[in-house]
């Protein structure tokens, strides 16, 4: 063995390997888009979009009334909070309805289409009758009930329509019959005209035109050719232009889009540009919950139809942008419910209620902005009014019940129930037992648990 000068072994030197090629890094804003996608594609999405929306919507909701409801109530001489009470009363109630909605199977939903139309209709025909119907604002709309509560069958009429419509529609389809155009118009169209003319002879044009949006879903959910989506369509603008034309009072709301002014021409858009000063002065972050100044008098319809005003003016740009928000969420999971399932009437029924809910609020967030008329339709789940919260919060558990019912979402819905015949004791889990596990595979004779030695 060679050995060095010193006497001692040679050392023996480690043979250098090529460094390893390292990964490349990962961009982090590539990475939060691949995990906020893959969020979006789980399948309990929709569900929790849909629960947890409506529900910070209705809460949301509940706290604005309670502040921009406050001087009103002083000014009729009732207490603060009469309107919050009632607003949180109806919220109580439509909660169990929710609730109620979402545990129906689909079966019972359909069941119950015909005599929710029957009883809209007949609602909104008692409400011309002299001495049960009233008048609120100058729409003859309101059926009293006693004292200090009212209800107004029109906003029933709106579940009517999307349940009634999508049962017949979802019947047409299995037995192909939507391929005829005649099928696809009778006798939806007529009945949402008859629907539309007992609204009309109240004077409500708001919930005519929330009426007219929920049939056009459903035609175009249903496949409707271009040149029959079209003429209906032209139909309803001719009428729509008529009974504006006829009336100086929607004139004069028409002509208050983008007035910058309280007196435009010979129309008062009080209303209109009081609500643009109150979103312009909350700013970034508003004022204070409860610090509105346009809430004292200046503004009209404040726990009502222009509370997003409110809104703007004590919570600022963050408020008013955090709704938005919440609303696009759930627009977004109900298109998302309907269209990922297979059944028919899930998806008409789906289509119709965030075709209902979406309009509606572009028409009110549209009015209280300046670039859309006055329309007098409360914003759903968050202004005042018990008659819009009730079905409003049905329809919505309609969404939920659709969105529990996907395969998916049912697996893993399953998958999250607590197990039972566990104790924990010291933070370890003790098996009180021989426990039967349910599996596919069959034990083998002999076979020995995996607790046994």
């Amino acid at each position: 063995m060679s050995s060095s000068r010193t006497g001692r072994p040679p050392v023996q030197r480690a043979v250098r390997r090529p460094a390893a090629s390292r990964p490349p890094r990962e961009n982090p804003v590539q990475r939060l888009y691949d995990n906020a996608r893959r969020a979006w594609d789980r399948p309990l999405t929709a569900y929790y979009l849909i629960l947890g929306g409506s529900l910070l919507i209705t809460v949301l909701g509940l706290v604005m009334v309670y502040s921009a409801s406050q001087i009103t109530a002083l000014q009729l001489s009732l207490p603060g909070s009469f309107f919050f009470r009632k607003q949180f009363l109806a919220a109580c109630i439509g909660g169990v309805l929710l609730l109620v909605a979402s545990r129906m199977p689909v079966k019972l939903h359909r069941a119950l289409a015909y005599p929710i139309l029957a009883g809209a209709v007949f609602m909104m025909a008692l409400v011309q009758v002299p001495g049960i119907g009233m008048s609120v604002n100058g729409n003859q709309n309101w059926i009293s009930l006693g004292g200090s509560f009212q209800i107004q069958p029109s906003e029933f009429g709106k579940l009517a329509l999307v349940l009634w419509g999508a049962d017949l529609m979802a019947r047409k389809q299995d037995k192909g019959m939507l391929i005829q155009w005649k099928h696809m118009l009778v006798p939806l169209v007529p009945v949402a005209f008859l629907l539309l003319g007992l609204i009309m002879l109240g004077g409500d044009m708001g919930t005519a035109i929330i009426l007219t949006a929920i049939l056009f879903g459903l035609l175009w959910l249903a496949g409707a050719p271009t040149r029959l989506f079209v003429g209906v369509l032209s139909i309803a603008l001719t009428l729509g232009f008529i009974l504006i034309k006829t009336s100086p009072n929607r004139m004069a709301r028409l002509s208050c889009i983008g007035a910058t002014e309280p007196k435009t021409g010979v129309a008062d858009c009080w209303q209109a540009v009081h609500g643009i000063y109150a979103l312009a002065s909350g700013g970034i972050f508003g004022s204070g919950l409860g610090a509105s100044v346009e809430k004292w008098g200046q503004l009209p319809e404040a726990h009502t139809d222009f509370i997003f005003a409110v809104t703007g003016e004590e919570l600022g740009l963050a408020g008013t942008l955090s709704v938005l928000a919440l609303f696009a969420a759930l627009g977004y999971a109900g298109i998302r419910v309907a269209g990922r399932t297979e059944d028919p009437f899930v998806r008409y029924a789906a289509g119709g209620v965030t075709t209902w809910i979406t309009a509606q609020a572009v028409i009110n967030i549209g009015a209280v902005l300046g670039l859309l008329p006055i329309a007098g339709v409360p914003l759903p789940l968050f202004s005042y009014g018990g008659s819009a919260l009730l079905p409003t919060m049905f329809a919505i558990g309609l969404l939920i019940a659709f969105a529990r019912d996907d395969p998916a979402a049912r697996a893993a819905l399953s998958m999250r129930q607590p197990r039972f015949g566990r104790k924990r004791a010291g933070g370890t889990v003790r098996d009180r037992g021989p426990r039967r596990w349910n599996t596919m595979r069959r034990r083998a004779p002999g076979a020995r648990s995996s607790g046994e030695r």
